[in-house]
């Protein structure tokens, strides 16, 4: 019995069910396209997580959708990687980084950077919704501000989700999102909506100024050259298995500049798999110097 036949025989009230030949399909596609790997306990979660794609799309077995990807993969990928990982961000998450960044690293750079229009870049990747790089540029523009100087300074925001940067691009958040946010930020870098848009806050334009937001999938070609000062890929790689952590992380050591910081997630660590970082704080790690 072939999957698209299984796939009517189970698709009933309950909804369509992820197959046997259907899963393991979407187990290697998943891999090969996004370095996550789908063990079979979570095959339930990937069902009920893609089902409501199904809908969307008016697909009523996953063996349509399957045959999507296979025909077309680069017109959905970003929304299946969107679907089956946890996309949870917020302002000034794991707030020491920020505060690594603010107190330390920045008032440093600025401060060794004296010749006219010099260049700053930070990467933030896997930004999602956005909250993460406008809180970088939050902290950047501070910075600037302090420092006096012309600096050629920019913040790239990437990702693999088309809805995550629609999102980002219209820095647009409901009110609640930006409670973690000290007040005098909030009346700094947020512009409050009102009329039809009363209860929600827009970031300021000069946030967006600093960003550039950009579609990128991590496992495939990058077209920046680097060097950057900084980068962020925070709650990425815990879905990537070990060989695909360790090419990310020299790609990352690649195109940082010597000592450049790369800070990770809370839960995320780069113990044995690379020979290119120290430990310099709570998951900040320093690319070494020759």
């Amino acid at each position: 019995m072939n999957a698209v036949a299984d796939h009517d025989i189970t698709a009933g009230l309950a909804g369509p069910v992820l197959g046997d030949g259907d899963f393991q399909f979407l187990r290697a596609f998943v891999y090969e396209h996004c370095g996550i790997a789908l063990s079979e306990q979570k095959r339930q979660l990937v069902q009920g997580r893609l089902v409501r794609r199904l809908r969307a799309l008016g697909m009523k077995h996953f063996g349509a959708y399957c045959e999507l990807l296979r025909t077309d993969p680069d017109s959905e990928l970003g929304e299946l990687a969107s679907a089956i990982s946890t996309n949870v961000t917020a302002f000034f998450r794991e707030v020491h980084h920020f505060e690594a960044l603010a107190d330390e690293m920045l008032p440093r750079w600025l401060d060794t950077r004296r010749r006219e229009c010099d260049r700053l870049r930070i990467w933030s990747a896997g930004c999602s919704s956005g909250e993460e790089p406008y809180s970088l540029a939050m902290v950047l523009a501070e910075a600037l501000d302090r420092c006096g100087r012309k600096v050629d300074a920019k913040i790239l925001a990437t990702d693999l989700s088309p809805a995550a940067l629609a999102t980002a691009r219209k820095g647009v958040y409901p009110i609640d999102r930006i409670e973690g946010v000290s007040e005098e930020r909030r009346r700094r870098w947020f512009l409050r909506g009102e009329g039809e848009y009363a209860g929600l806050a827009c970031v300021h334009p000069r946030l967006r100024e600093l960003t550039t937001i950009l579609p990128l999938n991590l496992l495939h070609e990058w077209p920046m050259q680097g060097p950057f000062d900084a980068i962020f890929c925070r709650n990425v790689v815990i879905y990537f298995d070990q060989p695909t952590k360790q090419k990310l992380f020299s790609r990352f050591a690649q195109l940082l500049s010597a000592g450049g910081p790369l800070f990770l997630g809370h839960s995320e660590s780069m113990h044995g798999l690379s020979d290119d970082f120290e430990l310099i704080g709570r998951t900040i790690y320093r690319k070494k110097t020759a």
